[in-house]
């Protein structure tokens, strides 16, 4: 059997990550520009993008399923023809995935915790 590289599933994982951030944009990114030093009266309609919070965060969960289908579905090993990934690759990518979770996950609970830390 010849080996070939693993379907990625680097497009989801980003697309998933942006939608992350649009989802805690309320709460993450006013915080970190008072953080950099960075103020005004602008941070405050920041505010605004959180009626759309359950938008990103339903396209967020939505990537990240497609990825982890991507890398553990039935055809993440081998296909019909007989061609197979190579297991570090994949065992790479599947680590990656679960690094790029953790912080998604975090993202997405950010606006919920946000409240301890102000």
């Amino acid at each position: 059997m010849t080996t070939l590289l693993a379907k990625s599933s680097l497009p989801a994982v980003i697309v998933a990550l942006f939608a992350a951030i649009g989802a805690s944009v309320c709460c993450v990114v006013p915080l970190v520009l008072v953080l950099l030093g960075i103020s005004g009266a602008w941070i405050a309609h920041l505010t605004a993008l959180d009626s759309w919070r359950p938008w990103f965060v339903s396209a967020t969960l939505l990537c990240l399923a497609l990825a982890f289908w991507a890398l553990y579905g039935p055809a993440s090993r081998c296909r019909t023809d007989g061609v197979c990934v190579d297991p570090l690759v994949l065992r790479r990518r599947r680590r990656w995935l679960w690094l790029a979770t953790a912080l998604i996950v975090l993202l997405l609970l950010f606006p919920y915790a946000a409240g301890w830390f102000l």
